[in-house]
């Protein structure tokens, strides 16, 4: 299978990273390329494009649409969370932009054996690096009744968390889960008939958060960010496009904290904290597709870009 993917705020994210032609970017989740392409395409002799991706056929894919530009671009199979350790691998410490297109790749949703999708039956995997042990399998095989409880309710938003969890609890003792559609049948068990009737596949929200928590998406989001935002040059900027509301709650308080992260009672007349500013939110609200990319891409409909800007000194 092609390895697919159509980049969403690709304009949006392009023109707020301003790139400079002898400049230094990430690409944090390089996917099948599309945001990395247009990067390189910009950049001179002089400019260095560094791709990370932990997918390895997405490194496979973004290698072969980038061999245009194979003079100027570095491609590193890892987590992004790791980036700062492995770009100071490579004797770079800090760079002019970074982008991260976060959540899951339409490749990775429409490739049936990874089992990320509720469409398709499929074995129960959701790994975006198939290095890693821990799948959706053991996952839903094996953590608490709890535990499934809180992932599905915090991560997918499930009102009716508590009784699918319970439900998985039941169907696990008769025998191990181990497809996608036999998790959507139980999902389907375990919400009222008339629910299922609106809101969408019923089994959408559960599996965003089981996909979450195998890949510990929001805790590598959480690390990250930081190490970011002091990467980044003087004026350098941070573009990230997230899918849910979730996602979009750290980037949005961590971008808040960076430009003002004085800790100082508000009674205080000045600042003795000594926290200085790091740069600012470009944006008091994030960028949204347009209603043209919202109809030829319906995966885009949730998407929200936020821009950060180091400060100048």
């Amino acid at each position: 299978m092609e390895f697919k993917h159509t980049s969403v705020l690709l304009e949006e994210t392009i023109e707020n990273l301003r790139v400079k032609p002898d400049g230094i970017y990430i690409d944090g989740t390089l996917g099948g390329g599309g945001h990395a392409y247009n990067i390189a395409s910009k950049l001179n002799k002089n400019g260095r494009l560094i791709g990370i991706d932990q997918d390895g056929e997405a490194i496979e894919a973004a290698s072969e649409r980038l061999l245009p530009f194979k003079d100027r671009v570095t491609i590193i199979r890892d987590n992004y969370c790791n980036a700062r350790s492995a770009l100071h691998g490579i004797g770079i410490d800090k760079v002019d932009g970074i982008v991260l297109d976060l959540g899951v790749s339409s490749y990775q949703l429409d490739n049936a054996g990874r089992g990320f999708s509720y469409k398709y039956d499929a074995p129960l995997d959701m790994r975006m690096d198939m290095r890693q042990s821990v799948s959706a399998r053991e996952i839903i095989n094996t953590y608490p009744e709890m535990e499934l409880y809180r992932i599905i309710r915090d991560y997918g938003e499930e009102k009716f968390a508590k009784n699918i969890a319970k439900h998985i609890i039941a169907a696990r003792k008769d025998k191990p889960i181990e497809t996608t559609g036999e998790l959507n049948e139980i999902i389907k068990a375990a919400i009222p008939a008339k629910m299922r009737a609106t809101g969408g596949h019923p089994s959408k929200r559960t599996f965003q958060a089981i996909r979450i928590e195998c890949n510990r998406e929001l805790e590598v989001l959480k690390d990250s960010l930081d190490d970011f935002i002091e990467m980044l040059n003087p004026n350098g900027r941070l573009c990230i496009i997230t899918f849910h509301s979730l996602e979009d709650r750290i980037v949005k308080s961590t971008f808040k904290k960076s430009e003002n992260p004085c800790t100082c009672p508000p009674e205080f007349p000045v600042c003795v904290c000594g926290k200085v500013s790091k740069g600012k939110a470009v944006l008091s609200k994030p960028i949204l597709p347009s209603k043209e990319e919202m109809e030829n891409n319906k995966r885009s409909k949730s998407a929200k870009l936020r821009v950060f800007e180091r400060n100048d000194v």
